[in-house]
């Protein structure tokens, strides 16, 4: 699973491989569970020529053949340039992607994919806290093979509802005590309070994994030095509703040369693909950064939940398919 966002103060940046827009055919050449309701698939080029190259902490958007886009962290090697795995956890109340592929995608299935993009980069440290929770791991496999590549110290702390239900805790196993499983069947949810209690000088914390979790270390780690706590979500933040001007927004698109009228309800994504501008756009949620766009003038009202607090300030870009404006026009750079 993936993507995305980061807490405030975070200065890493986005991510993308050259053409990392462009789309890219792989075959399923492996498929094997890895947990309760976890598929690990490792995908190659049909040609068998290198894929992009990627670092930890990004992720690959996957088409499928419903028309459904998802996003899933790459979780294996960054210098295997010859397959890329992904990891994708079942589940019932989504909208079909993952059912798809735990039902369909058997060794020999085509996937169409577009990425790598990486909303999630692993910043050069003198150490590293890992927090993962279920399915939260896929990120954060790289970051620990990584880090322990580069010879700095590091411990991951995983949650998960029981063992059975851990992903790659096999893979993990080499590593000793610095891997700390949890499962709350065993010992209760992860304790934050001993997570968090040496706090070392130039410490990195990393977190990925449910909504909760990432709230609860974020409220933990309020009094740390900005950028100490880099976080990606699943799932947007829920977000406050907002009074729009009754006659909506109005965007200008300077490259198109258009103006395009945004009525209240509408996305800025929606009208401006209804007006014939080619934006390309995957979670629709604020999460996964693919629509982000420049903004040349006016002051937008930041609703993803992927920009930092700095990011969002600076009013430099926005997430078009659900930001909108602290005024009645923008100016962006579409």
């Amino acid at each position: 699973m993936a993507p995305a966002a980061r807490t405030a103060g975070d200065s890493g940046q986005r991510i993308g491989s050259p053409g990392a827009d462009e789309e890219i055919t792989v075959d399923v050449v492996r498929r094997r569970s890895v947990a309760d309701d976890v598929l690990e698939l490792t995908l190659v080029r049909p040609t068998a020529d290198p894929l992009p190259q990627w670092t930890p902490g990004a992720h690959v958007d996957v088409l499928l053949p419903t028309g459904i886009v998802r996003q899933y962290s790459l979780c294996g090697d960054p210098g295997e340039t010859g397959s890329w795995r992904i990891g994708v956890l079942r589940e019932p109340a989504g909208r079909g992607g993952s059912a798809w592929l735990h039902d369909h995608a058997v060794e020999g299935t085509e996937l169409v994919l577009r990425g790598p993009r990486n909303n999630f980069p692993l910043v050069d440290a003198e150490r590293y806290v890992f927090v993962a929770g279920g399915v939260g791991i896929t990120p954060v496999l790289p970051m620990v093979h990584a880090a322990e590549r580069a010879g700095r110290p590091w411990v991951l702390w995983y949650g998960g509802r029981r063992r059975s239900s851990m992903a790659f805790l096999e893979e993990l196993g080499g590593y000793g005590d610095r891997v700390r499983p949890r499962p709350e069947d065993e010992s209760g949810q992860l304790d934050l309070a001993t997570v968090l209690a040496e706090q070392e000088p130039g410490t990195l914390y990393y977190c990925c994994g449910p909504s909760g979790l990432i709230d609860a270390m974020r409220s933990r780690c309020q009094g740390m030095p900005s950028g100490s706590l880099r976080v990606e979500r699943f799932s947007a933040v829920p977000q406050p509703a907002v009074e729009e001007p009754d006659g909506g927004i109005e965007v200008v698109c300077r490259r198109s040369g258009l103006t395009v009228a945004v009525p209240p309800g509408t996305s800025i994504l929606d009208a401006v693909r209804q007006a014939g501008v080619d934006v390309l756009s995957s979670c629709t949620e604020g999460i996964c950064g693919t629509c982000e766009t420049t903004v040349l003038d006016g002051v937008p009202e930041h609703r993803d939940s992927l920009l930092t607090e700095d990011e969002q300030e600076a009013g430099d870009t926005m997430m078009i398919c659900v930001s909108r404006a602290l005024g009645d026009r923008l100016v962006l750079d579409l």
